[in-house]
């Protein structure tokens, strides 16, 4: 139970950075399936070239600058409101991981964080 204690909030902060790093990656990559999305809404490309780089910036934000921590939370959950949208007025598929990954933010934003590198 200790160790659970210990490293769940590592895993609150690593597992949707590297979901986040992911997608945004596709995006600055110019993966088409993934840059779709923005066509298909009427926005220019570079909107979705800056929404990748948002979501690289704040995924790594949340993992390595803990001072810019609930910042990047903030962001990122603004980003996933858009994501929401999108996939209930497109119907395309399920909202659900954006769902899950603006719950983690919320999470995030709600903790009391400790400044500290040891808190993570």
């Amino acid at each position: 139970m200790d160790n659970i204690k210990k490293y769940a909030p590592y895993l609150l902060l690593i597992l949707p950075a590297i979901a986040f790093v992911a997608a945004g990656g596709a995006k600055l990559a110019g993966v088409e399936e993934v840059l779709a999305s923005f066509s298909l809404m009427g926005m220019p490309s570079w909107f979705g070239t800056f929404i990748g780089a948002c979501e690289v910036a704040g995924g790594l934000a949340l993992v390595f600058l803990p001072a810019l921590r609930k910042l990047a939370a903030a962001g990122l959950a603004l980003i996933m409101l858009g994501a929401i949208y999108f996939h209930v007025a497109y119907s395309v598929p399920s909202p659900v991981p954006a769902i899950v990954l603006l719950l983690f933010m919320i999470v995030i934003m709600a903790r009391n964080w400790n400044k500290s590198a040891a808190a993570a």
